[in-house]
């Protein structure tokens, strides 16, 4: 790990008590959830990460709980460092606080989390569907998602699957 990471490292873990992960000469922070605006405010002001790269989430359901994790990449362009933000959430309703007052970006970023997950974060100014219509029922990145699917019809299974296929009746 870079020398200067390494102090923005141990900086923010004495400040906030947060764990560390490594991953592929990747760091990232281990934060609750109440600690991640104030961890971004100070990874911007103090040490100038001023880049918020991507917010993504993943669902560990049900190997692991807590079942979510919100999964931040910060960059600074100013010393050409990386760092990484976990925030693991647990239940089915899950929520947190919206970091869109520090990096703007984090709004498209959000909605597509409460599209997609149902991560609700608290603060955020325009919280509402990017990705599904917003009369969608569920949350389709969830592994509770119910799955439906049609088979893909080609020209060598076309008698087989048009003998299953639903067609409405007159």
């Amino acid at each position: 790990m870079n020398e200067h990471l390494q102090s923005i490292v141990q900086a923010l873990q004495e400040r906030f008590e947060a764990d560390t992960y490594e991953f592929r000469d990747e760091v990232s922070l281990v934060l609750r959830p109440e600690q991640i605006t104030a961890a971004c405010q100070s990874l911007r002001d103090d040490h100038h990460f001023e880049l918020l790269v991507e917010e993504t989430a993943v669902d560990y359901w049900p190997e692991q709980t807590p079942r979510f994790h919100v999964v931040y990449r910060l960059r600074s362009l100013k010393h050409n460092l990386i760092l990484g933000l976990r925030v693991p959430l647990d239940g089915n309703s899950p929520s947190m606080p919206s970091i869109t007052s520090v990096y703007a970006n984090a709004n498209w970023f959000e909605r597509e989390l409460w599209d997609m997950f149902g991560i609700r974060f608290e603060g955020h100014p325009d919280l509402r569907r990017v990705l599904m219509p917003y009369d969608w029922v569920g949350h389709p990145l969830r592994k509770d998602y119910p799955l439906g699917y049609e088979e893909v019809q080609f020209s060598f299974n076309f008698d087989e699957i048009n003998v299953r296929k639903p067609y409405a009746q007159e």
